[in-house]
């Protein structure tokens, strides 16, 4: 098992396969004419406008739910590692990768609203949906759901509650087997109360532990601030072979910031759009831009406060290129991952860092773990479509629950493996249908530029604009809305 997942990521995350990644973000920055810049105001207006209705949620709770599955163990074990891999330079790749990709997450995004369909109730949608109405290829749209199932319930929930038990072993020295079934108990009592309970934690939950991890890095920059211009240059002459040090690692820094970056924030996954296809928006471009700057929020100010910590107090360490010796050893004996920002935090605050980053962790992967059931059973009903699908969610609910036990008893190498093989899955599956139907987000694009040029508040209407198989916004969104401008 182990040797095949090895197989996979060898596939994935190849040099080539990297590029291609990086290569995709740029094209769509480039046909979205950088969105991600001309439209930063209107992304954070956008993030509290809107309200839930009996059918979707408001943008600030899919915004949440997205960000519940984007806050994560990356954040935190994630950018260790890759400094631990790629030296400090990994994180400007990191950084990178979270402006290209935004434009990544905008086109999915806009295509989730615009192919999102009304399901028992429920705005559902998401990259199946998306390919089957938009490619009008239902293979390829099976091939992705069951990838999606396989990838967010199976394989890709051992790292976030694998930290969880690790961090918790390490500052209060609790079993492994107990973290493990306390987790599984409260997750069960959240997904089964369905994606209401789950929206209703997140939108909490969420900015809650965001905004506390960011504070308490700050206050360690501040007391470190005379460093500040010395690890910004470290970043920026390691991630372009400057540096005397880590010169010879700005390959590694390339992989290993790129890969930790998209499992950070997981642009061009798949897995933001089945949040954005729940909100309650009178345009597809409005929850897009939300969701593009949801990838700001998870790298250039999560991501970057963990990097910091860690390069401000010199708590790392980094393997040279055979990944066996070291480059840099600060943390004898301490494992790339959760234990590097620990140590970080207890230089400055001795007593509090184990104790502090265990508790980010357990809220950061926790709620991961939570989005990730809301994004497989997603699938499962795309599956299960005019069918009782009551029985195939339960079975999804004790599938994921069994395999967050699971990861948290296994080892952390083994937890990674599996997760980078998921993310893998579903990324290239993602990246390959949304290069082939990006035209329908951009011509959305376009629509809600004219019309806010105008002065209006920008309403779609998809059969103006010639997008087909737009079925909720052709037939539904009149008569459920009440949207007079539409027709």
């Amino acid at each position: 098992m182990e040797n095949f997942i090895n197989s996979l990521n060898d596939i994935f995350w190849s040099t080539t396969g990297i590029y291609i990644i990086m290569g995709i973000g740029l094209i769509f920055s480039i046909l979205t004419r950088f969105l991600q810049i001309r439209h930063f105001k209107d992304m954070i207006l956008l993030m509290f406008n809107g309200k839930s209705s009996d059918a979707g949620v408001s943008s600030f709770q899919a915004l949440s739910i997205a960000l519940s599955g984007r806050v994560g163990t990356g954040n935190i074990a994630g950018v260790a590692t890759a400094i631990a891999m790629g030296g400090p330079g990994a994180v400007f790749w990191m950084w990178l990768m979270a402006f290209i990709g935004a434009s990544t997450a905008f086109i999915e995004a806009t295509l989730a609203q615009i192919y999102k369909v009304k399901h028992e109730g429920e705005y559902r949608g998401g990259p199946a949906f998306y390919i089957e109405k938009g490619l009008g290829k239902k293979w390829f749209a099976v091939i992705f759901a069951v990838s999606t199932i396989l990838a967010l319930a199976v394989l890709m929930p051992g790292i976030q509650s694998n930290s969880i038990a690790g961090g918790l072993d390490n500052a209060f020295g609790i079993s492994p087997v107990i973290s493990g079934i306390v987790i599984i108990v409260a997750l069960g009592l959240i997904i089964f109360g369905g994606v209401r309970r789950i929206a209703t934690v997140a939108q909490y939950v969420v900015p809650f532990m965001a905004l506390g991890y960011i504070l308490v890095s700050l206050i360690i920059m501040a007391i470190n601030i005379t460093e500040l211009p010395a690890v910004f240059a470290l970043i920026f002459k390691s991630a372009f072979a400057v540096d005397s040090v880590f010169g010879g690692l700005v390959g590694s820094a390339i992989i290993w910031g790129v890969k930790r970056g998209i499992y950070s924030n997981e642009a061009g996954q798949g897995s933001a759009p089945h949040a954005a296809a729940a909100a309650e928006v009178s345009h597809p471009v409005k929850q897009g831009l939300v969701q593009a700057f949801s990838i700001y929020i998870d790298t250039l100010m999560v991501c970057s406060a963990t990097a910091f910590m860690i390069l401000f107090t010199g708590a790392y360490n980094t393997f040279n290129t055979d990944g066996k010796t070291f480059l840099v050893e600060n943390l004898p004996k301490v494992a790339p991952g959760p234990g590097f920002t620990q140590n970080a935090v207890e230089t400055v605050i001795p007593g509090f860092g184990a104790g502090f980053v265990a508790i980010a962790l357990l809220f950061f992967a926790f709620t991961t773990i939570m989005a990730y059931y809301y994004m497989a059973e997603t699938n499962v009903k795309y599956l299960m479509r005019n069918k009782d699908s009551r029985w195939a969610t339960h079975l999804l609910k004790l599938i994921i629950m069994a395999s967050t036990f699971y990861g948290a008893v296994k080892t952390a190498e083994f937890a990674w493996a599996m997760g980078d093989a998921g993310l893998g899955l579903m990324l290239w599956v993602n990246l390959i249908a949304i290069l082939l139907l990006a035209k329908p987000a951009l011509i959305a694009l376009k629509d809600y530029e004219a019309q806010k040029k105008q002065g209006l508040d920008p309403v779609f209407n998809s059969k103006k604009l010639g997008i087909k198989n737009a079925d909720f916004w052709e037939k539904e969104y009149n008569v459920d809305q009440g949207k007079d401008r539409v027709s």
